[in-house]
């Protein structure tokens, strides 16, 4: 089973900025696409934002021109560049990748690493 790694979570203070990584377990060989969500406490899980096997890359509204996704989901790797950081984005973020296999979507999450926010 592929599992998902990330990392880089700390105390950041507002107005910060934090680098997250993720990577595979194992090589997904036929992977579409990797990215981010986050979670934050009594909320539902939100979509942060992805990059495709094309370099396309794709961001919710709420973190456009803060956040940068890069990576070479070839090789499984992903990163999140945040600026700009606000208390409101204080999280567990979770990185995910796709793949297509014999015509089955497959989906994989990391474990999560925890994003705090404060003065």
């Amino acid at each position: 089973q592929v599992q998902l790694v990330e990392s880089g979570g700390a105390l950041v203070q507002p107005g910060g900025s934090l680098v997250l990584s993720c990577a595979a377990s194992r090589s997904i060989f036929s992977i579409n696409d990797m990215g981010w969500y986050r979670q934050a406490p009594g909320k539902e899980r939100e979509r942060i934002g992805d990059i495709t096997s094309g370099g396309t890359t794709t961001y919710a509204d709420s973190v456009k021109g803060r956040f940068i996704i890069s990576g070479d989901i070839a090789k499984n790797t992903v990163y999140l560049q945040m600026n700009s950081l606000k208390p409101e984005d204080t999280a567990v973020y979770y990185c995910n990748a796709h793949e297509l296999q014999f015509g089955r979507l497959n989906t994989y999450w990391g474990q999560g690493t925890q994003v705090t926010v404060s003065s």
